[in-house]
């Protein structure tokens, strides 16, 4: 397929929105505040927003480099630039990378909006236990996570096979305003709560004490996976960026919306939780288990608001679930529309009906069934760690040694200034000294820690 025949984002907001909104998702709503709240809050805030600027938004950078100068789907684009050297392998696996965390990330997605449904016809309302029960059962149900898995996976597609511009542009510029109203709507209804100060302290007010090796680990880790960066989204997207797009700024604007959303995110959720008395450090049950019983908690003297709130927040989760998910369906529909020279919506039901099949093994295995246990972990929980462990990282890190020590600087130097007509100075070699230097050294780090060798 030429390259003149794809497509373009067709706005500044359009960019913007659709790249933030591939970043955003429930590794900002979900995964970041239970992060904060097991690393000390504000201690671990300051370190996260440190090593988003230190490393995510120069790694988004290269992605973005990569994307745009190839102007090609993951694999082809590293293939491009590589010259059809070994480097050409970051792309395949990059896009690899993206599909099996589709077929997992989708599972979770569906029990968010099968939350949304509990929430609207009354059934999140119950003591402690109830809600520890329901997830349970729910969750190792053979049927009912299915069920869900499918439609948030049909909800993807419609809006993909539509396109870039009709489809995944005009999805997010619907979709990002609506979760930023949702959001902020449960933040002031959380803050106005009686005792809500101490969860905002918490958030605001560093505890030096906290800081260890381990939370500036964790921190960094959370800074690479709230940004899907070394998923394929990001370059992915970039190929459908314009000349005139500026990519260094627009990786900061992202950032900036990644961070907000997160840190809204606690605010919306542990003001309420401090109210009720319920630990910040809940992990990652924090959300299907916890904050069910701290809605109904905090808000027990008007049921009406609680239900309200209860509603809005599981809507919030499924439309940060559902950015995300559209994002790494585009990555796999891009790669599979032009190495295979099919249409885009024969590309995208090829997609999505592979990653629902594989999803379907991920949520059985759930249930405790011993032929979906490998090494010790359930299908899902392998997915999760291969590509979290292990995928990530190496991609991340190969991107930077590519992009910092195999790329022509020229070719770097034309992309970072649009063919020099953006004047940045110093930042160019800024940005060079922490991709080929910095960044790798730090995705090492979180790489090595997370097997327990550092």
């Amino acid at each position: 397929m030429a390259n003149s025949e794809r497509a373009n984002f067709g706005t500044k907001l359009g960019v913007i929105l659709a790249t933030a909104g591939s970043a955003v998702g429930l590794g900002n709503v979900w995964r970041f505040p239970y992060m904060a709240g097991e690393n000390g809050g504000a201690v671990f805030i300051l370190i996260y927003l440190f090593c988003v600027l230190l490393l995510g938004i120069p790694c988004m950078v290269s992605e973005f480099i990569v994307g745009r100068h190839a102007h090609s789907n993951t694999a082809r684009a590293y293939r491009k630039l590589s010259g059809g050297t070994p480097w050409m392998l970051i792309g395949y696996m990059g896009v690899l990378t993206g599909f099996l965390i589709t077929s997992y990330y989708a599972v979770v997605s569906g029990w968010c909006l099968q939350y949304m449904w509990a929430s609207l016809i009354g059934h999140l309302q119950g003591d402690p236990a109830y809600f520890n029960d329901y997830f349970k059962a729910f969750s190792t149900h053979p049927a009912k996570p299915i069920f869900w898995l499918m439609v948030i996976m049909l909800m993807a597609y419609l809006i993909v096979e539509n396109g870039v511009r009709d489809g995944i542009e005009r999805a997010s510029k619907i979709l990002m305003p609506t979760l930023f109203v949702l959001l902020l709507i449960i933040v002031v209804a959380s803050c106005m709560l009686p005792g809500a100060d101490a969860g905002v302290a918490f958030l605001f007010k560093p505890d030096w004490t906290m800081i260890n090796g381990n939370v500036f680990l964790s921190a960094l880790g959370q800074s690479f996976y709230s940004l899907s960066i070394a998923m394929g989204c990001i370059c992915t997207y970039a190929s459908y960026f314009s000349k005139q797009t500026n990519l260094s700024k627009s990786a900061v604007q992202i950032g900036v919306i990644d961070s907000l959303v997160a840190i809204l995110a606690g605010l919306m959720i542990f003001p309420a939780a401090f109210s009720v008395g319920v630990s910040p450090d809940s992990g990652p049950s924090l959300i299907f288990i916890t904050l069910p019983n701290v809605f109904q908690q905090a808000f027990a003297s008007v049921p009406v608001i609680g239900y309200m709130v209860s509603l809005l927040f599981y809507a919030l989760l499924t439309l940060a679930a559902l950015t995300s998910l559209m994002s790494l369906v585009e990555v796999s529909t891009a790669f599979c529309q032009e190495e295979m020279r099919i249409t885009r919506k024969s590309a995208t039901l090829l997609v999505v009906s592979a990653a629902s099949f594989i999803g379907v093994f991920c949520s059985l295995s759930l249930g405790d069934r011993d032929a979906l246990q490998f090494f010790g972990f359930s299908l899902f929980d392998l997915f999760d760690f291969v590509t979290g462990q292990i995928f990530l990282p190496v991609v991340g890190f190969l991107t930077c040694i590519f992009i910092g020590w195999f790329v022509p600087h020229k070719i770097v130097r034309e992309e970072f200034t649009n063919w020099g007509t953006l004047r940045v100075g110093i930042l160019f070699h800024v940005y060079i000294f922490l991709v080929k230097y910095v960044c790798p050294l730090c995705i090492l780090f979180i790489f090595l820690h997370q097997f327990g060798l550092l």
